[in-house]
């Protein structure tokens, strides 16, 4: 870990944002951590030390700041370092792999050994798996404390504590006070007749509108409902069924409003808010790296903090770009309207019929048996989609992020009807690997076009996005975002291969 001690203490005395979510200090004298926007008065430099991250801190012996409030800080941890490993299996454990499972477990998933997996965390994170993994339930469950008006009980099963005792039993050690006070502190916050409402944070610019233009295009009648303001959807989280409606913040946070009859999957589907509206990203990084090459840098210029786009669930995603494959977005909605109108599941639920949601994307199970081709599409490819859910139903971790690009792509390709492009665009949304890239798609080479109207090849193409790595997912969402601007006239009737 390189922590500059003079660089970090500039940042706190100066309150840079742009450190907020890097680095946390932890101050001696009184036994806290904080972020560097922390509105208090920077102690002296004797009494400062710093940490990578909050779970570093807390395995310190520090205690979250009750005035900066550390779990209010942009998560960059999964940008944080040069290792892959790490990145992914942040994203594991903020889907709870920790919760039900051991560090053994997640290094297998990672393609890792135990040994290896700790000194990685502690290399570029500066505490172990695990400590990552309470700090995690720590920071949720005071939020939960601060932002909405759940009982305690009902706190801690959210945050994914095993007992009300073991979750009043670390605040009281933490905080020195038990969680109640911690609620009297705050204040008052609206009461919540159901559901529960949390400010998810990013770092700015975040470009709303294109990420609700994107999803919008890709939106299912019955399942998804878009419109300027508000992102809503159903949702089928272990067997639970739920809705979720995202509305941008009046800061630089999104609100996500959580309605699941089961709050143990609460973590879970914060972390697939989080995926889906890429929260963690960094985008100055991002943007700095890709505006070296002169045909993005104009790109990037005039649509700073876009961000690409994640899925929810990894079936659907993988059903989603079976059915696009060579045919427009607006076909391949079309065929998943059929397929969710025939097999999804209905959901009784009069806050979900008000927002014109009425069913749950269909599991793998609805569509074991089923003739999918009788909808309307290729008798080869609804076989694919069969083939694809018996695959899905016997491995249901079969979308689980890998060691690396690489063999994530060697696994979904083996999945049925899935080849090269379909991989590297499931890779991209629903195992957020930033550098996949679908060389191939018509969309990419089209805004990659020269002034004469000549497209590269997908090879030339592949070979260009060398200098991109390895932000090249956020160079295909740029190109995509400056194609789809391109006038219609442009494109040809069976242009479109980027319909997932």
């Amino acid at each position: 870990m390189d922590m500059d001690f003079e660089a970090c203490r500039q940042a706190f005395i100066t309150r840079d944002a742009r450190f907020d979510g890097r680095i946390f200090c932890g101050v001696k004298t009184t036994g806290i951590y904080c972020r560097p926007v922390c509105p208090a008065r920077p102690p002296k430099a004797e009494n400062m030390t710093f940490y990578p991250s909050a779970a570093a801190a807390q395995e310190a012996g520090y205690r979250p700041c009750l005035r900066c409030r550390p779990e209010s800080s942009p998560d960059l941890g999964a940008w944080r370092g040069t290792s892959n490993t790490v990145s992914r299996a942040l994203a594991l454990i903020e889907a709870g792999a920790l919760d039900d499972g051991d560090v053994d477990g997640l290094a297998g998933r990672l393609g890792v050994g135990e040994r290896q997996l700790r000194r990685l965390f502690r290399q570029h994170l500066g505490a172990a798996p695990i400590a990552v993994a309470q700090t995690r339930r720590v920071l949720l469950a005071k939020q939960l404390i601060q932002e909405t008006r759940l009982p305690m009980a009902e706190v801690a099963l959210a945050a994914g504590f095993g007992s009300v005792r073991r979750f009043n039993e670390t605040f009281q050690q933490l905080f020195g006070r038990p969680p109640g006070k911690l609620r009297r502190l705050a204040g008052e916050t609206p009461a919540e007749s159901t559901g529960v409402t949390v400010r998810l944070p990013y770092r700015a610019p975040y470009d709303w509108d294109a990420v609700v233009g994107f999803l919008t295009a890709r939106a299912i009648p019955g399942v998804e409902t878009v419109s300027p303001r508000r992102y809503a959807r159903t949702l089928n989280v272990d067997g639970a069924t739920g809705v979720v409606v995202v509305t941008r913040g009046g800061g630089d946070f999104l609100v996500a409003e959580i309605r699941f009859p089961k709050l143990k999957a609460l973590p879970a589907v914060i972390a697939r808010i989080r995926r889906v509206f890429d929260l963690t990203a960094d985008p100055a990084l991002i943007e700095a790296h890709l505006s070296q090459d002169p045909a993005l840098a104009p790109l990037i210029a005039a649509r700073p903090g876009l961000r690409a786009p994640g899925a929810w669930d990894g079936f659907e995603m993988a059903v989603r770009a079976i059915l696009g494959q060579q045919i427009t977005v607006t076909a391949a909605r079309g065929l998943a309207a059929k397929l969710v109108e025939t097999y999804g599941e209905p959901i009784e639920d009069p806050f979900a019929a008000k927002l014109g949601l009425s069913r749950v994307f269909p599991t793998p199970d609805r569509l074991m048996g089923q003739d999918i081709a009788a909808l309307g599409m290729p008798r080869a490819r609804g076989a694919a989609l069969e083939a694809l859910a018996r695959t899905v139903a016997a491995d249901p971790a079969i979308f689980t992020p890998r060691a690396d690009l690489e063999s994530a792509i060697a696994v979904l390709s083996a999945l049925p009807g899935v080849g090269e492009w379909t991989a590297q665009y499931i890779a991209l949304r629903e195992l957020r690997e930033p550098d996949a890239f679908p060389h191939a798609d018509i969309g990419l080479l089209r805004a990659m076009a020269a002034p004469d109207g000549s497209r590269p090849t997908p090879e030339a193409l592949l070979a260009r996005s060398q200098g991109w790595r390895p932000w090249r997912a956020y160079a295909a969402q740029h190109l995509w975002a400056a194609d789809a601007a391109q006038p219609d006239q442009k494109r040809t009737k069976t242009d479109d291969r980027r319909a997932a």
